[in-house]
């Protein structure tokens, strides 16, 4: 289960082989799948784009691994609004969506099409090892566990928020995870934090690699955490990283 890659290509491949994954690149040398050891299979909690700098590397590498079966993603928030930007929808440009606009436009107009079809694709949750796992961008209340409604969407996107703005401009999110209690582990990502930590049968992956942090897997049903640190900080934090890292909602 891998965070929030947020278009940090060489710490993604850095992680994929120190979890044994074989890289495959193509002819220009660009990687392009990451075949698995044994029967595993990654799996992607969302946000594999913006703010870092190679999406379009990231979106070729993990859509040839769910291709080819061995990897599977979930939507993120980020992946969401890449869609609607790419379709013409009048977006925001902010949060590190204009890296991602700029980067793909340097690609062909073909690959650009398959990444939004990629990205369009991803279902908001996936509910796991016969229901005792459950993957969402922003987690998931045990009660929307395989529910495909739209207040089960949107959680699984952007989490519950009070509707208020923190001292830096960004939802002020409830925290779901402190009164988990369902049966099914919940892994996810969206809110930083400096380092994965279990709440309730619960762990949020997302450590910032982005920001300088670390890319974060879990081994399941190991429970083991594998993390690669930053090549550098990519890209400015709306709130300090770290500190008050779980506060700020990516």
């Amino acid at each position: 289960m891998f965070g929030d890659v947020h278009g940090c290509r060489a710490e993604l491949e850095e992680l994929l082989a120190e979890l044994g994954y074989e890289i495959q690149h193509d002819a220009e040398g660009r990687a392009t799948d990451a075949i698995p050891p044994g029967t595993r299979k990654a799996v992607f909690v969302g946000d594999l784009v913006d703010r870092g700098p190679d999406t379009p590397g990231v979106l070729r590498l993990v859509m040839g691994m769910v291709a080819n079966d061995h990897a599977f993603s979930v939507r993120g928030n980020h992946e969401e609004k890449l869609v609607r930007a790419l379709r013409g929808h009048n977006v925001t440009v902010r949060h590190g969506l204009e890296k991602s606009l700029d980067q793909l436009a340097q690609e062909t107009p073909e690959f650009r099409r398959e990444a939004e079809k990629f990205c369009d694709s991803l279902v908001p949750h996936y509910v796991l090892d016969g229901g005792n796992l459950v993957v969402a961008h922003a987690g998931l209340p045990e009660r929307l566990h395989g529910r495909e409604t739209g207040k089960a969407r949107s959680f699984a996107l952007y989490g519950d928020t009070t509707g208020e703005k923190d001292q830096y401009g960004l939802p002020v999110r409830l925290p779901w995870a402190n009164n988990y209690s369902g049966a099914a582990m919940v892994l996810y990502g969206h809110v930083l934090s400096a380092e994965a930590e279990w709440v309730n049968n619960t762990m949020c992956l997302e450590t910032g690699v982005v920001f300088g942090g670390k890319l974060t897997a879990l081994r399941y049903p190991e429970k083991e955490l594998v993390s690669v640190h930053a090549h550098q900080a990519w890209y400015r934090s709306d709130a300090p990283f770290p500190p008050n890292a779980d506060r700020v909602v990516s």
